[in-house]
């Protein structure tokens, strides 16, 4: 649980929590900050290989892919998957915790919410 997001003003924070926060402001550094995020993982093990902004991660994903089609590694380069957009910070933070969550998550993809809607804490109720 050392990494995790965070959403702030519409943007997705990483922060490494080991850090501790400043004196100062009171908050930690983050590590990198997107508009979106993206998860690079593998099909059938559901390994995390890779997380962060989308432009980097599909281009960590392509060269991959051609090196590993280039040492005749073909299966292993078409298992590396790509998820990117506006995820659920939850639903990210799970896939940098628990080790195979994020195929989990590939499942369910269709059905999650969009990722910088806020939830209500509780259904709204009408007074009587």
């Amino acid at each position: 649980m050392d990494m995790q997001y965070q959403l702030k003003s519409g943007s997705y924070y990483l922060y490494d929590m080991r850090e501790a926060p400043s004196a100062i402001t009171g908050e930690r550094r983050f590590k990198l900050k997107t508009d979106l995020v993206a998860i690079a993982f593998d099909r059938h093990t559901g390994e995390l290989h890779q997380h962060g902004s989308p432009a980097r991660i599909q281009s960590w994903a392509n060269n991959t892919r051609r090196r590993l089609r280039a040492a005749g590694a073909q299966d292993v380069a078409n298992d590396i998957v790509v998820v990117s957009g506006p995820l659920p910070v939850d639903e990210l933070n799970k896939c940098l915790w628990v080790r195979g969550y994020v195929r989990r998550m590939f499942s369910r993809l269709a059905t999650l919410p969009h990722g910088k809607f806020e939830r209500p804490a509780e259904p709204f109720r009408k007074a009587a």
